[in-house]
């Protein structure tokens, strides 16, 4: 049975809680979890980058010089690939680099994610996440109480601006809400900072 301590924002303990075996307590699938990643980076790349090809470059129709008795290579246009000017041979153009990944794929990564950080001790959960007012002093103090004060990723039951203007401007912190809980987030922070409601709707949804 899976335990882990609850806190409250002032880094004191204040009662225990049980994991879901479903969802914290699964072996890892490294291949899916990558597969996940990959898919998550694809799909924010821009793909804006655009060059031109040698019918695109401006310039260049008139043949430079004939084609014999010049004691030159033969040219057909001062705008092929081999010249200065000339257009970019295979030219990237803008395309969509997006591609969808199999649902239960994507739960398992998730799982596997999270057990991972369950077994290394990397998962904090808070009785309650709350801010009166945006003050990014005061939740930097929260995450130094609580042991977070590397890269952290801070997840909340519901969208609260006052948690998200209050941890935006810190290095290496990142506050997201239950339901859009990313494999790439979960991976690429140090420390995950768990709302106890955002907990009981992760295990919800995903058990």
């Amino acid at each position: 049975m899976l335990k882990t301590n609850v806190y409250d924002m002032s880094g004191k303990q204040v009662g225990e809680i049980e994991l879901s075996e479903a969802v914290f307590g699964v072996t890892p699938n490294e291949a899916v979890v990558h597969d996940a990643v990959k898919n998550h980076l694809a799909n924010t790349r821009q793909g804006t980058q655009s060059a031109l090809t040698r019918a695109e470059v401006a310039g260049g129709g008139r043949k430079p010089w004939a084609q014999k008795g010049t004691g030159r290579a033969r040219q057909g246009s001062t705008r092929a690939p081999q010249w200065t000017h000339g257009g970019i041979v295979f030219a990237p153009k803008p395309r969509d680099y997006s591609y969808t990944l199999n649902k239960k794929a994507k739960r398992l990564a998730l799982k596997s994610v999270l057990s991972a950080k369950a077994s290394e001790a990397s998962i904090v959960v808070i009785d309650a996440i709350k801010m009166d007012a945006p003050k990014t002093k005061e939740f930097a103090a929260f995450l130094k109480a609580v042991g977070c004060d590397t890269k952290t990723l801070v997840v909340t039951a519901e969208a609260d601006a006052n948690v998200v203007k209050s941890g935006r401007n810190i290095p290496g912190c990142e506050v997201t809400f239950a339901n859009l809980l990313n494999v790439y987030s979960v991976v690429n922070a140090d420390k995950l900072v768990v709302d106890q409601a955002a907990l009981r709707k992760i295990e919800e949804v995903f058990a």
